[in-house]
């Protein structure tokens, strides 16, 4: 840690002063409210926030203990691990078992090289329009346009935050020809049947310029892979 050295001036004499620029990340303690549970820990995009919270309260998983991290880390990949890294030193012993709500998600498999390491397991598949489709379907649809850029729910409805402001396009509209310049089809996959985040799907393709499909995937490999908590609990 730096630390910087400044004098300041009281009552006519200088005083050193030692101020501290901190250059480490500070701890997140969050767990430490806990008491040790035989609790299942599950640490979740937040992109998935919707889906797991209903879930949970449809099948009245109160073993289930959620920690879900921003899901602007969508647009920072290579970021994830080692927020997941902090947030699993932070729990690893207050908790019976953790899961990870995370496909790999663009980390190049740097996800599950960290998972290795803790001895715990994630979502199956590349990332989420992968496990609400399934991977047969999904590939099927990039066979067809590999060209497609694909929505979730809730990207349609974080689209303006997460997508046009996070990507700087709303600034510098320059941007959206370079990112988007290889796509030729929206894809939105649904996990509710929608009509209003139907049509603002389309309104977004029509934005960029991009064909568009629907495709009503309801939660997908989602469902089994917490259901299958349920059964170590």
């Amino acid at each position: 840690m730096k630390a910087v050295n400044n004098r300041r001036r009281r009552g006519g004499k200088y005083y050193q002063v030692s101020s501290r620029i901190r250059t480490e990340p500070k701890p997140d303690l969050w767990a430490e409210r806990f008491e040790k549970s035989d609790k299942i820990l599950v640490i979740a995009c937040g992109a998935l926030a919707k889906e797991i919270t209903a879930l949970i309260r449809m099948n009245n998983w109160t073993h289930l203990q959620l920690r879900y991290l921003p899901a602007k880390l969508h647009n920072e990949p290579k970021n994830i691990p080692q927020n997941i890294r902090k947030n699993l030193m932070n729990a690893q012993n207050k908790f019976s078992q953790i899961f990870i709500g995370y496909a790999d998600c663009g980390t190049g498999g740097k996800l599950d090289s960290l998972l290795d390491e803790f001895g715990v397991q994630r979502l199956p598949g590349a990332h989420c329009y992968e496990f609400f489709s399934s991977s047969q379907s999904f590939s099927k649809m990039l066979e067809e346009e590999p060209g497609s850029f694909f929505l979730t729910d809730f990207l349609v409805k974080s689209f303006e935050k997460l997508i046009w402001q996070g990507l700087k396009i709303n600034s510098h509209p320059e941007l959206l020809n370079i990112y988007f310049r290889h796509y030729k089809r929206l894809v939105y996959l649904g996990q509710t049947e929608n009509q209003a985040l139907q049509t603002q799907a389309q309104e977004i393709a029509q934005r960029l310029g991009l064909n568009y499909l629907y495709r009503f995937t309801g939660y997908g490999a989602l469902t089994p892979a917490l259901s299958d908590l349920t059964a170590t609990a």
